[in-house]
């Protein structure tokens, strides 16, 4: 049985490099998408993974369908589409080491997942199903998204949903709210960033709006990323920070994507309901997430980034003496 399926973006990430000229900035090529990296999180920590999605069939999605099997990470869902090209984020890093992105999707590949497109085996033969928002801002992946969140649903699987919220990808604000709000009615754990809380709730106060979310839409278990600062946690009984881990960031790509792959393997490997996980419990895994997060800012680029289970265990026990 595979451990988690993910349906959603896969992409090119230009990320700078400083191997420019003066005067010049140079981009190097590295695969990206916020479901993408999830999995890659996971299959470098040893969990079985799939994906579901679209690229161009171009040099840009052969690239990224022998990463994803150079990855180990089962690539039958991939659909390659001569509809439109693959889709490319160029990332702008600040002195902070934080990003931005400047997507070029008019449309792009991903975009173009249709529901007939799932495989319903694939997504009812995994213990957890993974999306996120930017397959839900054009039809026909948005139709294609609910799809296989309909399905894992009916098959009584876990779902996990990050919003990865990127305002210049969505036509309308309120629109986006809107289906955001209503992906985290399917989830059972949710990722969201200071951000998107702010976004989403009806106050900026992270465990206020934690509370809110948590009696409107019923979720487990609800993460709030905070940087440095490390994670807010919330589930129908406990909540808290976990620090977070100090390290010397070079690039913060994918570091999200890292943290939810950490804290959805330490849920999978529980094998325990996430309700009657006591506080400490729920803290130990959050900072072996954290640890996950801090590791993938220390290299370049998200899916290149993604720790193995060795490089995490052994930063926790140099960090935690």
């Amino acid at each position: 049985m595979l451990d988690v399926v993910a349906c959603g973006e896969l992409l090119i990430d230009f990320t700078p490099t400083s191997h420019a000229e003066k005067g010049k900035i140079a981009f190097e090529q590295n695969p990206g998408g916020a479901p993408a990296n999830v999995l890659t999180a996971l299959s470098r920590l040893g969990k079985r993974t799939s994906f579901i999605g679209a690229v161009g069939n171009d040099a840009f999605g052969q690239f990224l369908k022998q990463t994803l099997l150079d990855l180990n990470i089962g690539a039958t869902g991939l659909i390659m589409t001569s509809e439109a090209p693959t889709t490319l984020a160029f990332v702008h890093i600040n002195e902070h080491a934080d990003r931005s992105f400047h997507f070029y999707r008019n449309p792009g590949a991903d975009m173009l997942l249709r529901d007939t497109d799932i495989d319903a085996g694939l997504v009812a033969g995994a213990r957890l199903f993974h999306f996120g928002s930017l397959s839900l801002t054009h039809e026909p992946a948005r139709a294609a998204t609910r799809k296989a969140v309909e399905m894992a649903k009916n098959n009584q699987r876990l779902v996990s949903f990050d919003p990865n919220y990127r305002a210049s990808l969505w036509n309308d604000e309120e629109e986006a709210k809107q289906i955001i709000l209503s992906g985290i009615t399917q989830a059972d754990i949710v990722k969201l960033s200071e951000e998107e809380v702010a976004f989403l709730a009806p106050t900026t106060e992270v465990q206020e709006a934690t509370d809110w979310l948590i009696q409107e839409y019923g979720n487990q278990l609800i993460l709030v990323t905070l940087g440095a600062k490390g994670c807010f946690y919330r589930t129908q009984d406990h909540c808290g920070i976990v620090r977070g881990f100090k390290v010397d960031a070079v690039d913060t790509t994918g570091a999200g994507d890292a943290f939810f792959g950490g804290m959805l393997y330490q849920i999978l490997e529980t094998k325990k309901d996430i309700a009657t996980l006591s506080q400490t419990e729920l803290e130990q895994m959050i900072r072996f997430a954290n640890a996950v997060g801090a590791l993938a800012t220390t290299k370049t680029g998200a899916i290149p980034a993604m720790p193995s289970l060795e490089e995490v265990e052994r930063f926790i026990e140099q960090n935690i003496r």
